[in-house]
């Protein structure tokens, strides 16, 4: 492990968005000093936090600060497991996504992959499976504002 001392103010580039196995330790003097490095970093897609439930009673004011800075904020865990769920988006502050239609997981993930096509005026057979009345594949869909198996 290379130790470096290097001021996270006067070093722009240490406080950019790395991807894969990378660590930066920043010791702070004070609160106040670990409020303004947050404060000077861009938009990440993760932010974890280490402590103990004492630490996040006492400083719910950090722990907001991350919530600003980054769409996935983890408590004493590291960022891995990404699942196609709801739940699960990688967002937040610019330069990451600030907008569900951009993440690259989770299953609003999926709006990035498609090219969303309407078929008006179709008759039933001639419709995709996933679009037919009966239902054939029966996955879930949307009908009236509410997800069903059925027929329609």
């Amino acid at each position: 492990m290379l130790k470096l001392r290097l001021n996270l103010f006067s070093n722009p580039g240490l406080s950019e968005e790395i991807f894969g196995p990378y660590a930066l330790i920043v010791e702070c003097e004070d609160l106040n000093e670990l409020k303004s490095a947050l404060k000077s970093l861009k938009g990440q897609l993760t932010a974890t936090i280490m402590g103990t439930d004492q630490d996040f009673d006492l400083h719910a004011d950090i722990i907001e600060l991350q919530t600003s800075l980054a769409g996935r904020v983890i408590l004493n865990a590291a960022p891995t497991g990404v699942e196609v769920c709801a739940s699960m988006v990688h967002g937040g502050g610019y330069p990451s996504t600030s907008d569900e239609k951009f993440t690259s997981v989770g299953s609003s993930s999926i709006k990035r992959w498609v090219r969303p096509v309407c078929f008006q005026g179709f008759r039933n057979n001639m419709l995709p499976d996933a679009l037919k009345n009966e239902n054939p594949l029966g996955i879930w869909r949307i009908i009236d504002n509410k997800f069903t198996q059925k027929t329609i």
